[in-house]
């Protein structure tokens, strides 16, 4: 959907463990942050797009996190719309609040991603995300792994026990790219290794040391070929952005305005053989925007596993198909390459604390496309794009959206 909407402000907790903050405290952090960014004041929100995807599981709150979490600030009278959509569960808040916008509905307008992942009981984390694919599916996740394996030549690991259902999904996915493209496990711990050194350079992520691909390799296995730095850890945060009319930039008299220029969200479907959800998904963002992937100076995606991220190159058109590893080896995708991926760190490193993850990559974006991210700075940014996908149905996500934001010369 093309969009006519601007960003006045963002916040954003650092993400990691947080044990002694509620998933309140963590969504009143970065609302109060976004805020005092646009410069405006509570009492200015017109409406608000809460996001949070496992609090009902993991905290037992349940329905109303949105409203609890702006309560506690003081806010009430105005509509609160409580969302969840799996991994992509604010980058849809960010989706449908920029669309109310553009539409006329509102000026302004919050969107908040907030979650606590981590519990000492980590089988409550895990159940969490096995919900994410059809449960009610009598075989539920049996039926999606065994389509996975099938696809890749390989049987399914029997012993589950102790990591989310998802390692096992990225493992077969990346098990069949390694047997169709000849993909490796050095190339997929590059993508740690470089993600790592983005991560460095960003005080809010949650891990910040820099790793060498053979450190990556000599790490843990989850499952094979993922070792623990190629999957993306459970954490806790919240990132908020203010969203503005067209007219409300111009009152605010916002300097360097980042535009949104478009947001595609759209669902998983049996494609059987047609192009993938990404790949749709992404075209639609691109002729809204009225832009190619070519002209992009950077890309935050959904790294959720360091293979996803070499895939993602793929169908976002950064490159051609089977090309991703060779694309990451000639460095287009590092800090100063042609098109830098995830210089936040990526979810591999800054972080994955689901309901906050798609509002954590339009944070980053936006402070990219202002030029205030300092050492890893994106030299002359003009155009920006998140990608965020979550659940699985099938052989596919079950949700994935696209967003792409710009500024002005």
């Amino acid at each position: 959907m093309k969009m006519n909407a601007y960003i006045a402000g963002v916040g954003m907790t650092n993400f990691g463990k947080h044990m002694t903050t509620t998933l309140k405290g963590l969504a009143g952090q970065a609302i109060t942050a976004a805020v005092a960014d646009a410069g405006l004041s509570l009492s200015d929100l017109q409406c608000a797009y809460m996001a949070n995807g496992a609090g009902g599981v993991i905290q037992g709150q349940e329905m109303i996190s949105g409203q609890v979490a702006l309560r506690e600030l003081g806010v009430g009278k105005i509509p609160v719309i409580n969302v969840e959509n799996a991994c992509a569960t604010s980058s849809t808040a960010f989706n449908q609040a920029c669309a109310m916008v553009t539409g006329g509905m509102y000026d302004t307008v919050l969107v908040c991603g907030f979650e606590k992942l981590i519990h000492e009981d980590k089988m409550r984390t895990f159940a969490a995300f096995e919900g994410a694919v059809d449960i009610e599916n009598p075989d539920g996740a049996m039926d999606t792994l065994r389509s996975l394996s099938a696809l890749a030549g390989v049987p399914v690991e029997e012993d589950r026990s102790m990591r989310s259902v998802f390692m096992d999904i990225y493992s077969l996915m990346a098990k069949g790219y390694m047997k169709e493209y000849g993909a490796t496990r050095e190339q997929f711990a590059a993508v740690t290794a470089k993600n790592s050194f983005h991560g460095s350079l960003n005080s809010r992520a949650q891990f910040r040391k820099v790793m060498t691909v053979e450190e990556v390799l000599a790490a843990r296995e989850i499952v094979d070929p993922l070792t623990l730095p190629m999957c993306s850890p459970i954490g806790d945060g919240a990132a908020a952005v203010i969203v503005v009319s067209e007219r409300k930039a111009k009152e605010m008299a916002l300097s360097n305005p980042v535009k949104v220029l478009s947001s595609a969200l759209a669902t998983g479907w049996d494609h059987g053989g047609e192009d993938s959800l990404g790949t749709f998904t992404a075209q639609q963002a691109y002729e809204a925007a009225s832009i190619g992937p070519d002209e992009l100076s950077l890309v935050e995606l959904h790294d959720a596993s360091a293979p996803s991220e070499i895939m993602a190159y793929e169908y976002l058109g950064l490159c051609g198909k089977g090309a991703g590893s060779q694309f990451l080896e000639e460095g287009h995708t590092r800090l100063g390459g042609r098109v830098p991926v995830n210089v936040s760190g990526g979810l591999l490193r800054k972080g994955h604390p689901v309901g906050a993850t798609g509002t954590a990559q339009i944070v980053e974006l936006t402070e990219q496309l202002r030029g205030a991210s300092g050492k890893r700075q994106v030299e002359g940014a003009r155009f920006g794009l998140a990608h965020n996908g979550g659940g699985l149905i099938g052989v596919d996500a079950a949700v994935t959206v696209v967003s792409i934001l710009g500024r002005e010369k």
